[in-house]
Order: structure tokens, then sequence, then C-alpha cells
């Protein structure tokens, strides 16, 4: 997804009551709102392909997976983003109608608008939310996967999933989600996913 600045300042309750009110989604940062465009072909794929995947996973076991129109909200008073996927399985969250405050896993998928923000200011944000354990950046044009994870030092470290990494035993690349015990096969990610090098003519979406 794409955010671009309107030139307008709201209180976190203006905006969640205006936004409802409105035909498309917006981010809100410190009192700006972000008007949000549509993503690709692709980046919405690998937010679909594992979004399911987890559904699959964690039914029945109290947790709840959302896709990019569920908003979450870092605080109370914001900011408050459209993740491309996240997990609650806190009961706070259970009968939520318009924002999740408490998720334990956020996924975005990159683009290259969205990339910097997404690595820097958005990853901030969403540090503060006291119940997160795991950041998960996917890329489009390519298999790479990057895990944040938050170790009982309360610091992020980082476990890449890449095929230009070299496996010994020649054994598929398995990406491994620890905030909800989940196993796949990193081209369970990218299943139907078109990268831009077998598409060449296409003009891009970005």
């Amino acid at each position: 997804m794409i955010a671009q600045p309107q030139h307008q300042l709201m209180t976190p309750q203006e905006y969640l009551e205006w936004e409802e009110q409105q035909p498309i989604k917006y981010e809100y940062i410190n009192g700006e709102i972000f008007a949000m465009t549509g993503g690709t072909i692709p980046h919405n794929d690998i937010a679909l392909n594992l979004a399911s995947a987890l559904k699959n996973h964690l039914r029945g076991k109290g947790c709840k997976v959302q896709i990019a129109d569920a908003k979450v909200g870092v605080s109370l008073e914001g900011p408050f983003h459209y993740p491309d996927v996240m997990v609650s399985c806190d009961p706070l969250d259970q009968k939520a109608r318009k924002v999740i405050y408490h998720p334990c896993l956020i996924v975005e998928v990159l683009s290259p608008s969205t990339e910097a923000f997404d690595r820097g200011k958005k990853f901030r944000h969403y540090r503060r939310i006291d119940t997160l354990k795991e950041y998960v950046l996917i890329e489009a044009d390519k298999m790479n996967v990057e895990c944040y994870r938050l170790n009982e030092k309360g610091k992020w470290e980082l476990t890449s999933y890449s095929l230009e990494e070299t496996i010994e035993d020649e054994t598929e690349l398995e990406v491994y989600l620890t905030s909800v015990d989940f196993h796949c096969p990193i081209s369970l990610l990218y299943e139907d996913v078109v990268f831009p090098e077998d598409n060449p003519g296409e003009i891009s979406d970005d």
C-alpha cells in the first residue's frame, strides 16, 4: 500500500470517526492523515498466500488473522496503520470491530515506494506495541523474507530467509514465524507470484 499525505490535522477520535465515512482507507500519524492507494497484484498475492496459511494454522487457537483492510493502533492516540497481514492472539482483540491494538505478529510486503518507510519509521511505531513479538518484511520482486524478533533481553534480532543463500542439503528453504509457531516453505508465500524478470513487458504499477 502507498500512503499519500493530506494537509489536514485531526485528533485521533476525529480521524476514527471521519475515516468511517470515507470511500478509501487512511493512515494516521501525529495528527496527519495519509490516503492509502492500491498495491500490485504480486503484493496482494503474497499477503493473501500468507494470511490463508496462517488462518488454517491458527484455526481454533483463539487467534485472529487480519489482512490489509484491518487497522492497527499503536496506542489509543495512534499512530494507526494498515499492515498487509497481522495476527492477534490477545483476548482483548477478539471482539474488536474497528481497531486491533494487541497484535503479536505484523507483516508488510515491500514495494519500492514504501520500503524505506516500512523499514524505518513504521517499524519504530510498531515497536511501541507491547504485545508485538515479530515483524516480518517480505520482498515482492524476489524470494526474500526478513523476520525481526524480540528476544528475551528485549532486543530485536533479524533472521533472513533468502534463496540467494546457499542451502547445503538442497532442501527447500523454510520460513519459521516464532510468534505463532508457524513453519512453511518460502515457495508457499510466493505461490502464483509473477516476478519482474518473468514478465518484462508489463508496465510497473509502482
